[in-house]
């Protein structure tokens, strides 16, 4: 595997790619709650619910993944006149670089996934769906759309949920299309039979389709290899990329090329959707130039970015490259997250039923006073977040000689300490934004400050937060400390 960083150019490049995907389109519903008894009418859970969301699926998912690593996606799908129709167009509509060429099918009934939780844990799942072939006509006007939009790609995406869109004699048009435009058909596969997917560039089974589709049992490396190149053998396909789950991932190709790449090491909070991630940072990144190499490791890291989120969850460019750069350096970096990244960790932490707390500072040269503020925070919530200002945020605040040690080495000694479960760089003078973003149960900051000096404070408290002045160790100074070793000790 190559190191992190030589991918941040390809991510970088994402912007300009351009990647049709055409599948079956769902919307996911949410309804999350406690339960906290059983029903005096059958012995079933009473989920008492606090939250409800709803969120685009299946293929669906594969263009929100598109789109967030920075890439445009053109959609390509069918659904039906109704209103959970309704609801995918409005969300396609605010959706930002996704092309909407969704054919509308009166025939059809749009597939709604509705997942009830009780503390993260699903315990139900109820399905509303039409699964049938589309008509002929429909598929016509399927096969135009996808022409239009192929003239702005680079790649395609064929995400088949076996709902109906996806025919065999779609699958074989489209495929088709692709080869014709010299572009890759990356397929997501459904079922046993591959040989519908004759022709495409590459498929992405996971483990349990590859031991299903070969006939093998692909028990370890070299087992998955050889099931991967029977169906490269026995159906014309010219690569496969078996996602394995806690094992990562294997790239086999008709030239026999193979390459396996182990799981990132995460905290793993929800697979679901992962497949859609694989599919989607694949695509793009052979959209933008990539080898199916360097589109593998790309889709691993971002495999590993999202089952560190709850759902259907999305993968940002901005993760991308921090991930990447943080492969370089150490494990407890890993810590270190991006403003949306920390975003959505806090949102499952909540779900938890945890208490976030924050606090921020400039942390140039650790000393035991910030080691005394930040164990006072965590006695104080269940979560710590750490904003750290950026080196620009710091020689604004502290003067060009400052900070000692960079933003990069500041957030991995912070990230060491045990009481710290998260840390976030913001560029501002003031972490007023970050906090607004993340909406923290405690604010915590030194008891020099008053309640009302400190950033944050009014907009936690209105909230039903607290904020709380942690005592000041004496005698323990960053700038004391800078100036006695300019003093020679003194």
């Amino acid at each position: 595997m190559s190191d992190g960083g030589s991918l941040i150019p390809l991510v970088e490049r994402l912007s300009g790619a351009g990647v049709v995907c055409v599948g079956d389109v769902m919307l996911d519903r949410f309804v999350s709650g406690r339960v906290e008894r059983i029903s005096p009418e059958a012995p079933i859970p009473v989920l008492r619910v606090t939250d409800e969301a709803a969120m685009l699926g299946g293929a669906g998912n594969v263009v929100n993944n598109i789109a967030s690593m920075g890439a445009k996606a053109e959609f390509v799908s069918v659904m039906g006149d109704d209103g959970a129709a309704g609801e995918v167009r409005t969300m396609l509509a605010a959706a930002d670089r996704i092309g909407n060429h969704i054919v509308a099918d009166t025939e059809r009934e749009t597939s709604i996934k509705t997942r009830y939780l009780a503390e993260n844990q699903q315990i139900l799942r109820a399905d509303q769906e039409t699964v049938a072939d589309i008509s002929d006509d429909v598929a016509d006007a399927v096969i135009d759309n996808a022409k239009k939009a192929l003239l702005r790609c680079g790649a395609m995406v064929l995400s088949d949920y076996g709902k109906g869109v996806l025919t065999n004699a779609v699958l074989a048009r489209l495929i088709a299309l692709a080869a014709a435009a010299n572009i890759p058909a990356v397929v997501d596969p459904k079922g046993s039979d591959y040989s519908c997917y004759r022709g495409a560039a590459l498929v992405t089974p996971n483990l349990n389709e590859l031991r299903n589709a070969s006939g093998e049992a692909a028990a370890d490396d070299e087992g998955v290899v050889a099931a991967a190149r029977k169906l490269i053998e026995d159906h014309g396909i010219g690569a496969v990329l078996a996602t394995r789950s806690a094992d990562g991932m294997t790239l086999v190709t008709a030239e026999g090329k193979v390459k396996h790449l182990r799981a990132e090491g995460r905290e793993v909070f929800d697979v679901s959707g992962a497949g859609d991630t694989v599919v989607a940072a694949m695509a793009s990144a052979l959209a933008a130039g990539a080898t199916l190499a360097e589109a593998a490791e790309l889709a691993n890291t971002a495999a590993g970015i999202v089952v560190g989120k709850l759902g259907t969850a999305k993968v940002y460019m901005a993760e991308l490259i921090a991930t990447l750069h943080h492969q370089d350096i150490s494990r407890a970096e890993a810590k270190v997250m991006t403003g949306p990244e920390m975003r959505e960790r806090t949102e499952i932490w909540r779900r938890q039923q945890l208490k976030v707390g924050f606090t921020n500072g400039c942390f140039d040269l650790l000393h035991p006073g910030h080691v005394s503020l930040l164990d006072q925070a965590k006695s104080a919530c269940d979560k710590l977040i750490v904003g750290l200002n950026s080196d620009d945020s710091v020689k604004r605040l502290k003067g060009d000689d400052r900070p000692i040690q960079s933003e990069a080495a500041r957030a991995t000694v912070v990230a060491s300490l045990a009481t710290v479960d998260a840390v976030v760089i913001f560029g501002e003078d003031t972490p007023l934004e970050l906090i607004e973003i993340l909406k923290p149960d405690v604010l915590v900051k030194g008891a020099d400050y008053t309640v009302d000096t400190v950033v944050g404070a009014d907009l936690v408290q209105k909230g039903g937060g607290k904020v709380v002045l942690a005592k000041l160790a004496d005698g323990f100074s960053t700038s004391d400390t800078i100036r006695r070793m300019n003093d020679g000790g003194r």
